[in-house]
């Protein structure tokens, strides 16, 4: 497996681990991956998607943490999620994933939705990340 920098990892808090490990036991889904990804949508052009893995592919980046949670992105998101750090912010309502991304120049309120100095899509208040 190629040796990520910091740079170029996705750093996951000891929270966001935790939280990823519940919810793939939530859906029976131990031992598997996490798969992140980038959807062009949202109300700042991108959005943010996560969900359990079904199988890894050849092309993903993969990212091992703590107590066997991993993480695959597919190569175009992890270009958009490069450095990123995730964690898991629980509060009255339960809690959610927050994603600090180096190169997001603009996100929603929610911070479901982000949009890059490259991105061709601009920010409009469609309400579609569910925060507008």
């Amino acid at each position: 497996m190629e040796i990520e920098t910091q740079a170029e990892a996705i750093v996951l808090t000891p929270t966001a681990v935790e939280a990823v490990r519940g919810e793939l036991s939530k859906h029976a889904m131990e031992g598997k991956a996490l798969r992140l990804f980038v959807d062009p949508g949202g109300c700042s052009g991108y959005r943010y998607g996560m969900s359990p893995a079904t199988q890894e592919r050849e092309t993903d980046r993969k990212f091992d943490y703590e107590g066997g949670v991993r993480i695959v992105i597919d190569p175009e998101s992890y270009s958009f999620m490069q450095g990123s750090t995730i964690d898991f912010v629980s509060d009255s309502l339960g809690g959610d994933f927050h994603i600090s991304n180096p190169n997001a120049v603009w996100s929603c309120g929610c911070g479901k939705s982000f949009r890059t100095a490259d991105s061709t899509h601009e920010a409009h208040a469609t309400g579609e990340c569910g925060c507008g």
